[in-house]
């Protein structure tokens, strides 16, 4: 595995092949995909820590989904990326779907674990709070954030029989840097949505039935917005939170790799 810095952004690189470039979410990292790295054994993957979270977190200025998107493009410029693959969890789907759309040349297709095109105003709400309370308390701030959202953002059963998940989970959220979760909790805040009638790629769609950011209703009418889609898939995993990848690894494996074998 080859680790590069493109202007304080943490850039992981292993393997060969098609390239499959993974962007997380909001409390996550290059971390989030590990579970998923079966299912992308033939290809090139990158994974980048978005500016603001985890290696990353040094950064100077507004987070957007904007400056994401622009940050992936330069990491696909540097790194000679023509046309990727594109895995995204939560926040990450987003921009992915910005992307899709400023870039289509760039994008083969898009798996989108936990999927949103934008969050609801009571979601905007509770996330600028969120922000507020990292930057005001600090560790001791993010300390709490951790425990409120390990109760509201993975599945009951994973919480009382997946402890390992749990922990990752956790363990994701507390090692943010305060500041750095604020910023990326004000860019999803602020987020637009990106025309995605106009994706033109095909979209995986998966969500679990416990997801309250992105509930299975939502992601069904999420996909019949993708006219212009070459095929969309949804998928909805029982027992599951938001957080699939690490909660659900083996039906997400399955169908990310027979997703991206659709696609040669």
């Amino acid at each position: 595995m080859g680790l590069h810095i493109f202007d304080r952004t943490a850039v992981e690189e292993e393997g060969e092949g098609d390239a499959v470039v993974c962007v997380h979410g909001l409390g996550g990292s290059t971390n989030t995909f590990t579970p998923l790295m079966p299912a992308l054994a033939r290809h090139r993957v990158i994974r980048v820590d978005m500016p603001g979270s985890a290696r990353s977190s040094r950064v100077e200025g507004p987070l957007t989904v904007e400056r994401f998107v622009e940050t992936l493009l330069s990491v696909c410029t540097r790194l000679n990326v023509a046309r990727a693959h594109w895995v995204g969890h939560s926040l990450g789907t987003i921009v992915c779907q910005h992307l899709a759309v400023a870039a289509p040349k760039l994008v083969r297709s898009l798996a989108l674990f936990g999927p949103l095109i934008v969050p609801p105003e009571p979601a905007r709400v509770a996330i600028r709070a969120r922000a507020a309370k990292a930057r005001s308390e600090g560790v001791a701030g993010m300390h709490e954030i951790a425990l409120g959202l390990l109760n509201a953002a993975i599945s009951s059963e994973t919480r009382q029989r997946s402890p390992l998940a749990a922990a990752f989970v956790r363990e994701s959220l507390m090692r943010q840097d305060s500041d750095g979760y604020a910023r990326t909790c004000d860019a999803l805040a602020d987020a637009g949505a990106a025309s995605v009638e106009r994706i033109e790629a095909p979209v995986l769609l998966v969500t679990g039935d416990e997801d309250g950011v992105a509930p299975p209703q939502a992601v069904r009418a999420f996909a019949e917005k993708l006219h212009s889609a070459r095929g969309t898939r949804v998928v909805v995993l029982p027992r599951c939170g938001h957080w699939a990848p690490i909660e659900r690894p083996e039906e997400c494996v399955r169908e990310l790799r027979d997703f991206l074998a659709a696609q040669r």
